[in-house]
């Protein structure tokens, strides 16, 4: 019985909690980022502030550990793509189409801005390198992807190229810098 009860409790907890990052991410689209406050969030939430301050110490705290659980969803959905049976060429196409993807879609705003100078996201951008590097190995052992550059150096050069995704205007247009990223990847036959 014990463990039924802690399950409960921790489930519990986990609901208000997602519902506390939700409403806050829901309140700053709506009003902008400087304008939400702990008793907004409680509110939209259904909770009393007490309560809402035994989560979190403040709106800041509440936006960063949205954004942390977004940033740790869009790395699943990363390496779930590279999981599939496909070929190391093929995932990393798919995983560098997505990752641009993701930042076209997520550029741009207020609040972005100011969370994506967290040390969250540094982890995370270390991670997605060090996976885009282990494919891009894959590939130069395949033989589609260059092996004369080292695969620490192509997983930036990845990641640089496609940081320019967010400013584009269209999904077309990011899926053609996916593409010339990936050209400059592919090994060339020696003259």
């Amino acid at each position: 019985m014990p463990r039924l009860w802690d399950e409960t409790i921790e489930a519990h907890r986990r609901a208000v909690g997602d519902a506390i990052l939700d409403a806050a991410a829901t309140l700053a689209a709506e009003h902008g980022l400087r304008s939400v406050t702990m008793s907004q969030i409680a509110e939209q939430t259904g909770i009393g502030r007490a309560t809402l301050y035994k989560y979190f110490s403040d709106v800041d705290a509440i936006l960063v550990a949205w954004h942390e659980r977004q940033v740790r969803g869009h790395l699943e959905q990363l390496l779930a793509i590279r999981d599939r049976g496909d070929a190391a060429a093929e995932h990393l196409n798919a995983v560098l189409e997505t990752y641009a993807l993701i930042s076209h879609e997520h550029h741009g705003s207020e609040l972005a801005a100011l969370l994506h100078r967290g040390e969250h996201v540094a982890r995370a951008r270390q991670h997605l390198s060090d996976f885009i590097r282990d494919l891009l190995i894959e590939g130069a052992r395949d033989g589609d992807i260059r092996d004369d550059v080292a695969p620490d150096e192509l997983a930036n050069y990845c990641l640089h190229a496609l940081s320019g995704a967010g400013s584009l205007p269209s999904k077309t247009a990011v899926r053609r810098l996916v593409a010339v990223t990936l050209d400059g990847l592919r090994r060339r036959a020696p003259k």
